[in-house]
This record gives structure tokens, sequence and C-alpha cells, in this order.
């Protein structure tokens, strides 16, 4: 069994990039949960829980993003 060594400058750029998709994604689902909270006058409570939603969206998106990137730059395992 060969010994894998770690690419710091992959593993580096993989964090950054996980950092900037997750802040756009939640950034997104926020604005956007406020805005049709807004745009259709629902209510503050009814714009909160459309913003944990969408923020439910984006994490599993997210989660799912970062899954098949490790994958393919092969910083996991062959699940």
């Amino acid at each position: 069994m060969a010994v894998r060594r770690t690419n710091w400058r992959t593993l580096i750029m993989v964090i950054s990039l996980g950092i900037l998709i997750a802040v756009e994604l939640f950034g997104v689902a926020l604005a956007s949960g406020w805005a049709l909270a807004g745009l259709l006058d629902l209510g503050h409570v009814v714009g909160y829980v459309l913003m944990g939603l969408f923020s439910v969206v984006a994490g599993y998106a997210m989660i799912n993003l970062m899954r098949r990137v490790l994958k393919v730059e092969h910083m996991i395992g062959d699940n």
C-alpha cells in the first residue's frame, strides 16, 4: 500500500473554494427567504422559516459539492 502525501496547495485551494461557495450559497438562501416573504407580504415568521428552509437546501448542496470536489481531488477514500 502506497503512502499518500498531502498536497497542501490543493488542500488550501479546496478549502478556499468551499468557503467562497458556502458564503455565496447561504447569502442567496437568506436573501431569497427575506425577498419572498417581503414580496408576498408573508410576515417575519414565515420569512424566517423560508430562510431556514433555503439554508438547509444550501447546506445540502454544499455538502454534496464538497464531497464531489474531494473525491475528484483524491483527498478522501474511494467510497
